[in-house]
């Protein structure tokens, strides 16, 4: 029976392992006995165990006990026909927690009883998805922002300009109360601009950058205010690629995600921030009205130990106006996804307790070199 389900994998010829191995989803042979006949790169790294060892056991040895996978082998085998199944969950102690997958199940005429089946893990999908949300969100927030600029700062500025007139001419008590007026007047300006920000579709000048340059700065701001009494480490690929990138829009980028994690951090004491770069290929993203889809190799994250967001509050972190902070305004994480989003990247948060990520995925610039005056030669730090 072994030796069955390790023929495929023996007679298959090396451009077929090539294009299977390339393909970033997990592809799996089953032959007609249920055994794992042939199990690609990514299918190993799925199943946390090699090709020879799979093939040792049936597929229900890897799967959740009952799961609908089993089923659709079987139909797929009687109709000997292809058949999609989405969003199908084989979350297990051996597969890991959160395993949401669509599934593509077809025959193998030339070997009757034989499936391939494709699994394409849900959360990515799902990220990107969410992500083009936030976007739509962001642009909501756009014309709000061109409405408020026009229609609210200048009844705000003669209500504060007659307040000022006031203040001359009142008592000390009735001067506390004008003093609050001109408070106030002047907190909603503030809002409306930052509001305005999502409002300007202005071209911004872009230049292949040192991420890790970029991230250093914005390190040291923290350092020397907001982030002072916290750790902050690094761990940094030395060769990573430059990001093609507007570097005052980044350091913005990080400096507010950076910001979050302090605050979030608090007055802990063994408080920790972690800033990382990697290379990871494998994301593509189609642009909008076009065919062309670009990839998203380059991944920065910041890692902090804080108490982790609201499982409830997740999917709608990066929403206009959704905060957990007493006083904020819930714009932070907005102008984020509206920034990555016009550089053509991503942004996701994932959190649990004592460990939240905030991932930035961008594209590389195309054949173009850093900055002389900041080579890519940041190493491991910390």
């Amino acid at each position: 029976m072994t030796e069955k389900a390790t023929a495929p994998v023996e007679g298959a010829n090396d451009l077929s392992m090539a294009v299977l191995n390339a393909i970033q989803n997990p592809v799996i042979l089953v032959d007609e006995n249920g055994f794992v006949a042939f199990a690609n790169w990514e299918a190993e790294s799925f199943f946390g165990a090699s090709a020879n060892h799979l093939a040792r056991h049936d597929i229900s040895a890897f799967i959740p006990f009952g799961s609908p996978l089993l089923t659709l082998i079987e139909q797929v085998r009687e109709r000997r026909a292809a058949v999609n199944e989405y969003r199908v969950d084989l979350s297990s102690p051996r597969l890991g927690a959160d395993k949401l997958v669509d599934l593509y199940v077809a025959p193998v005429l030339s070997q009757p009883g034989s499936v391939v089946i494709v699994f394409q893990e849900r959360s990515m999908a799902d990220k990107i998805d969410r992500q083009l949300t936030h976007r739509a969100a962001a642009r909501s927030v756009t014309g709000l922002a061109s409405m408020l600029a026009h229609e609210i700062k200048n009844p705000l500025s003669g209500i504060r300009g007659a307040a000022q007139l006031l203040e001359t001419s009142v008592n000390d008590e009735d001067r506390a109360l004008t003093r609050l007026i001109c408070d106030e007047t002047d907190r909603i300006v503030s809002l409306v601009d930052r509001m305005e920000v999502f409002s300007d579709e202005r071209p911004v000048d872009r230049l292949p950058l040192n991420i890790h340059a970029v991230l250093d700065h914005v390190k040291a701001i923290a350092k020397a205010g907001f982030a002072r009494r916290i750790r902050i480490s690094e761990h940094y690929d030395p060769s990573l690629p430059p990001v093609f990138a507007n570097r005052d829009q980044l350091v913005q980028v990080f400096l507010n995600l950076i910001k979050n994690a302090a605050e979030a951090i608090g007055d802990r004491a063994d408080g920790e921030i972690l800033l990382t770069t990697a290379y990871r290929p494998g994301i593509r993203l189609s642009v909008a009205g076009t065919r062309e889809k670009i990839s998203l190799p380059l991944e920065f994250c910041v890692h902090d130990n804080g108490p982790g967001v609201p499982s409830d509050l997740l999917p709608h972190l990066f929403d206009p106006f959704i905060t957990t902070k007493t006083n904020g305004s819930g714009l932070g994480l907005a102008l984020v996804a509206k920034i990555i989003g016009g550089h053509g990247g991503i942004v996701e948060c994932d959190s649990q307790h004592s460990r939240t990520t905030f991932r930035v995925l961008m594209p590389a610039s195309k054949g173009l070199a850093a900055d002389d005056e900041t080579p890519m030669t940041k190493g491991t730090n910390g």
